[in-house]
């Protein structure tokens, strides 16, 4: 399963961006779409995810942030809006899941799209 990560980009804090993330190949079923995000010498932390039960986000995201989906397309949508600098990052997106034929289990990484937040 492969996963295509856009959107990211520059922007002046206060506006907005938002990710997109559409999986492809072999997709039976998807249990979650999740945006992470990673600065330098600093581990991926969980920024938002999606479920069939609902959403989670992380503690600074603080509403500023929406995870979507469109189930037919595999894909998932993070909507940021009030961006600050501190939130300038390399995102990554991740979904596992189950797929088709063997029903074999997956769990995959996008390549990162950067966001970039000036002052």
């Amino acid at each position: 399963v492969q996963l295509q990560a856009s959107g990211g980009g520059l922007v002046q804090a206060g506006g907005s961006l938002r990710l997109s993330c559409a999986a492809s190949g072999s997709v039976s079923r998807i249990n979650v779409m999740g945006w992470y995000r990673q600065v330098p010498e600093k581990s991926r932390e969980l920024v938002a995810l999606i479920t069939d039960a609902g959403t989670r986000y992380g503690d600074f995201v603080k509403g500023r942030f929406t995870i979507s989906r469109d189930k037919a397309k595999n894909t998932a949508y993070l909507q940021m809006n009030s961006l600050k600098p501190e939130d300038t990052a390399v995102y990554y997106c991740n979904v596992d899941g189950f797929k088709d034929g063997d029903y074999s289990s997956f769990d995959s990484w996008g390549q990162g799209t950067l966001v970039t937040v000036s002052s």
